[in-house]
């Protein structure tokens, strides 16, 4: 299994690209699903969840091409409308090809799913909007199985608010809805860049859509969406991470194709700590040369903190002078980092969905386990900034979200590498 082993204390300078986001990605390549058309997507990034969602569509006769960044899809033949369980156990995103499959096939199968293990993330938000829709749905040896009435050719419009805000019910709801017969509402929506990504390419295949990037999303149903080239947004995520290792390890980057308007939570207490983060025309520079100020933060939905970026903004803190208070209110086991820094030398206390941390002049390599996605890249931030070695192992999780993260760090300094 493979580890990462990295020697800390090494100044990182220079530029670093940042590649489309992962949960941008997952979405658009189910709503290829949506159309008869070839579809490609540019920008890609190369990761495990990616793959997944491939051999996923390729299971159900999408004919899929990849070339570098790339990605072209051919939903004209698909043959089976099903996600089995021994291909999505692994993510959780598996249950955005629910609403595009029904939506145009007029039934779905799709497995439960799985992912990380940072909290409970039901589906019954999913479910409860498509059986507004008009949907028929059943959940049984831990399968969705939905379908349309019998005599009913397409889901109908409807007004939909959920009980939370949920990315990935508004997805699902957003593609099942491009395809419904009226207009549907969704109120309570999830905000985030990457929605707004997935509509922008709907429009493209023929979409009526307005009010995405709002709390507010009205579509008005099309009977057909055709092909179309969409460019897929940047990782807000894997940019507010660089970000985060730069304020830790010292340094002075420019993190191209990174989007400071996406990213304006995290930024401003990156600031407030004493780091130095300018928005470029294509990019975000960042620097600091001094030890950061710790700063306390609690986690919402966007456009507030990010969850995922607590953990690796929790290593400033660590880090950083003075004391902090870190308060995740989205997922509850989400600080199961905590030990592994604790490792490494942090002084941190929980107390249920808050941990206190009182900053630390200096950490000390050791071996550390990765336990989910963001997890695995807190750990290596901190590696960087550790004396001697540490070695990160399960990796794994970070290769489902993090597009080559070792090899992009050594290019900005930092000594790093994949061991078996």
């Amino acid at each position: 299994m493979d580890k990462l082993l990295i020697r800390g204390g090494r100044r990182l300078q220079g530029e670093v690209p940042i590649s489309g986001a992962k949960n941008a990605a997952l979405p658009e390549l189910c709503a290829a699903l949506l159309t008869a058309e070839p579809v490609t997507l540019d920008n890609v990034p190369r990761l495990q969840d990616v793959a997944t969602m491939v051999r996923l569509l390729e299971n159900m006769g999408v004919a899929v091409e990849r070339a570098g960044d790339q990605v072209g899809i051919d939903a004209g033949r698909l043959t089976s409308p099903e996600a089995p369980y021994e291909l999505v156990k692994t993510m959780r995103a598996s249950v955005l090809a629910l609403g595009p499959l029904l939506a145009r096939f007029g039934e779905a199968t799709v497995s439960l799913p799985g992912g990380c293990a940072i909290g409970s993330r039901p589906v019954d938000q999913h479910i409860r909007g498509l059986q507004q829709m008009g949907a028929e749905i059943v959940v049984e040896h831990g399968y969705i199985l939905a379908r349309l009435p019998k005599g009913r050719e397409r889901l109908r419009g409807a007004a939909i608010r959920t009980d939370m805000v949920t990315v990935t019910g508004t997805e699902n709801f957003l593609m099942a809805a491009a395809l419904a017969e009226g207009e549907t509402v969704l109120e309570n929506a999830a905000m985030e860049p990457e929605i707004a990504d997935l509509a922008e390419m709907l429009i493209a295949m023929g979409a009526d859509i307005d009010g995405h990037g709002t709390g507010r999303i009205r579509v008005r149903g099309v009977e057909r969406l055709h092909g179309c080239s969409h460019r897929v947004v940047a990782d807000r995520i894997e940019a507010g991470t660089f970000l985060c290792a730069v304020a830790a390890a010292g340094g002075d980057v420019v993190l191209r194709h990174g989007r400071a308007d996406h990213l304006e939570a995290v930024i401003d207490k990156l600031r407030d700590a004493g780091a130095s983060v300018q928005a470029l025309e294509d990019g975000i520079r960042v620097r600091c040369d001094t030890r950061v100020a710790a700063q306390s933060f609690r986690t919402t939905e966007y456009p507030g903190f990010p969850t995922d970026m607590q953990a690796q903004f929790m290593v400033l803190n660590v880090i950083g002078t003075g004391a902090s208070l870190v308060t995740e209110t989205i997922f509850e086991n989400r600080f199961m980092h905590v030990n592994e820094l604790v490792r490494l030398g942090a002084k941190i206390q929980v107390d249920g969905k808050s941990a206190l941390i009182e900053g630390v002049e200096r950490l000390s390599g050791a071996a550390v386990m990765a336990t989910d996605l963001r997890a695995s890249a807190s750990l290596v931030i901190a590696g960087l900034v550790a004396e001697g070695e540490t070695v990160v192992d399960r990796i794994y999780h970070l290769d489902r979200g993090y597009d080559r993260m070792e090899h992009k760090l050594r290019g900005i300094g930092a000594d790093i590498e994949r061991v078996g």
